[in-house]
């Protein structure tokens, strides 16, 4: 089985990623850049680095589909917004607090998104060899995570 780059995957990979969060509708966000100061080592605290950050945000996109208009969906910059609030502002010690923050804060703000991944990564984090990046991803749902 292919996925969406063309590469091959097993068919117990592609079940993985067959969630019912990966159908349907959804704002993209890619590459998002912001300085901060989290991690657990002192340096991360007091120097701070980058931090790439993805999201993705499941709602109905239908009505503006076809009303072509602003208050039928969640604007791009709001999701920015709260993303760009949370990674530059009080730092953490873990990413995955970052995350949680990041997609609670979207689910609770706006109540037509049903479901929230977050991608937070590290490309300069020193690790004693050479990397891309290093990082978390984690998915949440009205249905499963939080209280509709």
């Amino acid at each position: 089985m292919a996925d969406n780059k063309g590469v091959i995957i097993s068919t117990s990979e592609a079940s993985l990623n067959n969630f019912k969060i990966t159908k349907g509708d959804r704002l993209i966000l890619r590459g998002l850049k912001f300085h901060g100061y989290h991690g657990v080592h002192l340096k991360e605290k007091e120097t701070g680095q980058t931090f790439l950050v993805d999201v993705d945000a499941w709602l109905n996109l239908r009505a503006a589909g076809k009303s072509d208009d602003l208050n039928d969906t969640v604007s791009y910059t709001a999701i920015y917004r709260i993303a760009r609030e949370v990674l530059t502002g009080p730092s953490h010690d873990l990413l995955e607090s970052v995350a949680e923050e990041i997609s609670s804060k979207i689910m609770i703000e706006y109540h037509r998104i049903t479901a929230v991944r977050v991608k937070i990564a590290k490309p300069d984090v020193v690790v004693g060899g050479p990397i891309d990046c290093l990082g978390i991803e984690i998915f949440r749902s009205r249905d499963k995570d939080v209280p509709i």
